[in-house]
């Protein structure tokens, strides 16, 4: 739950840096639909959004366990101001989405996630 409650979501306790530092394995890798990233690049990455979404939400919904592996369904939500994938936002439309992820999880530490975002569904909202 770290990993949404204190580096996905923004929150004025943490930031992603050190809650990833410490969850992650140094080898984890996050797989989306067709690229990957290490954890320094998600780590920017969180970084980056934190910045553009400064309330960004990623709330579970759903968690599903079998043996290491942990599915999460969950809903994201935000207020965009900056180019966001390619569209200018001013912080005046939010979007909120689906997102599911499948973690394993081996020795306390994330290995690695398989996640996809309705990424299609938050442009549409911001352009209506």
């Amino acid at each position: 739950m770290a990993f949404y409650e204190k580096a996905l979501t923004v929150n004025s306790e943490t930031r992603p840096e050190p809650v990833l530092a410490n969850i992650l394995a140094d080898s984890f890798v996050s797989k989306g639909s067709v690229e990957s990233k290490t954890k320094e690049e998600l780590t920017g990455q969180l970084g980056f959004f934190w910045k553009l979404i400064p309330d960004l939400k990623w709330v579970p919904q759903e968690v599903l366990n079998d043996g290491n592996k942990y599915v999460v369904r969950s809903l994201a939500s935000g207020t965009p101001n900056g180019d966001f994938m390619g569209l200018p936002t001013d912080g005046t439309k939010s979007f909120k989405i689906m997102t599911i992820d499948i973690h394993t999880i081996i020795d306390g530490k994330v290995q690695e996630v398989h996640h996809l975002e309705d990424w299609g569904t938050a442009m549409k909202q911001l352009k209506s």
